[in-house]
């Protein structure tokens, strides 16, 4: 293969691993919240929700919408001692400010009209996922006008400049309905009598997104289609993939396993440089046969050698890592509900959809490619592995660090 043509391929390979991964922080999700809301019967008719926000955010945030000093000082410094009755007592004492920063970006409504807000009991501070959250209780009086109630969140957004991406995971159990939404910029609000299907959207979109978004996800995909040599191959990977994560997605998210953070982003950007490195380690051992697309025959259990089992067991146990990853980016933390289970799969599906998307389009590419030009495909899977297996190392590096 000539130079011209070795450098093209490496520079085509350097712009993809580029756009998917320099800029993106440590998660490689973007530093982004979840804010989870309890909506439920209140008092004489009226609403109740319970809203739970990541306390560092919330007062940052608060403060500097309100223009409140005192609010960011007293709260920060709690933070920072880990002084939980602290944080209750700072938020309690400037309340005010912080009802106001959350009601003018929640809301409720009937029949097209507002409900009106007010405060329904202190502040109470709890933890998800290894950080406090501040629950603030609201009631809503509505007018008596029927209609379904209709939820409405735009908290943290992008343009404040401290999240991107915000989420509102809201379960509802009123007026003889139950089931749970997940709301962001896009679709920032639903109604308690929506359909089944457009619940299901919601979540089978949420679940494409966050695979999309995922930047280290999609690199782990990219380096499994790099290394598989047949279709056959690509198919038992991604199917070991899929139902290692299927499992551990369900049992975290329906808190049955819990794993904690520091631990679970880690072990995913090393998932990440082993099987990148898997392929860059195989080359020289393959030699001329790792530019044929078919390869040998072999002779085994669905045709795949010790090496391959062994890549599938490593692609098996990393998937079950990948699980806990998708579960902490849902961040549903219910009560079991068959409704419920029926979200987390849809979710689950999303993700899948997206997942067979990218084999379809990237390994027909470069089978093409093997099949053209042998060493060229060689090369540029060979390359792209080796910028894949670099950002699973920084990323590593970058998560022990934080962790």
């Amino acid at each position: 293969m000539s130079s011209r043509i070795r450098r093209a391929l490496f520079g085509i390979t350097a712009a993809v691993i580029a756009f998917l991964g320099l800029g993106q922080p440590a998660s490689a999700h973007g530093f982004s919240s979840v804010v989870y809301v309890h909506v439920t019967n209140g008092d004489s008719g009226r609403i109740r929700t319970v809203l739970e926000l990541e306390y560092d955010l919330y007062v940052v945030s608060a403060a500097d919408a309100e223009h409140d000093d005192p609010l960011f000082r007293a709260g920060t410094a709690a933070f920072e001692a880990g002084d939980t009755e602290g944080q209750a007592a700072a938020l309690d004492s400037h309340a005010e400010s912080a009802v106001r920063y959350v009601t003018e970006r929640f809301s409720v409504g009937t029949g097209g009209k507002a409900c009106t807000p007010s405060r329904a009991g202190d502040f109470t501070i709890g933890r998800r996922e290894g950080v406090p959250y501040a629950a603030l209780p609201l009631e809503w009086s509505c007018p008596g006008q029927g209609g379904d109630p209709e939820v409405r969140s735009t908290l943290f957004p992008d343009s404040e400049g401290y999240v991107r991406g915000t989420r509102t995971i809201a379960t509802y159990d009123l007026a003889g309905l139950s089931g749970s939404a997940a709301l962001d910029a896009d679709h920032p609000s639903f109604s308690i009598g929506q359909s089944w299907y457009e619940r299901f959207w919601e979540f089978f979109r949420l679940g494409a997104e966050h695979l999309l978004t995922g930047v280290d996800h999609v690199l782990f995909l990219l380096a499994l289609i790099a290394g598989s040599r047949r279709l056959r191959e690509i198919v038992l990977a991604a199917t070991s993939f899929t139902l290692a994560h299927s499992v551990t997605f369900l049992l975290a998210a329906l808190g049955l396993v819990h794993v904690p953070e520091r631990i679970v982003e880690p072990v995913i950007a090393l998932s990440i440089a082993v099987v990148a490195g898997w392929h860059l380690w195989r080359l020289p051992r393959r030699g001329d046969r790792a530019a044929a697309l078919s390869g040998p025959v072999v002779e085994g259990p669905l045709g795949l050698d010790r090496a391959g089992w062994l890549r599938l067991g490593v692609v098996f146990c990393f998937g079950l890592v990948h699980g806990l990853g998708f579960a902490g980016a849902l961040g549903i933390d219910e009560p079991w509900s068959w409704t419920l289970l029926w979200s987390l799969l849809v979710f689950n599906v999303g993700i899948e959809a997206v997942q067979l998307g990218i084999i379809a389009i990237v390994f027909p590419l470069l089978a093409l490619l093997y099949r053209r030009a042998p060493r060229a495909g060689l090369w540029a899977t060979g390359a792209l592995c080796a910028g894949v297996a670099g950002m699973g190392l920084v990323w590593f590096v970058q998560r022990v660090l934080e962790g």
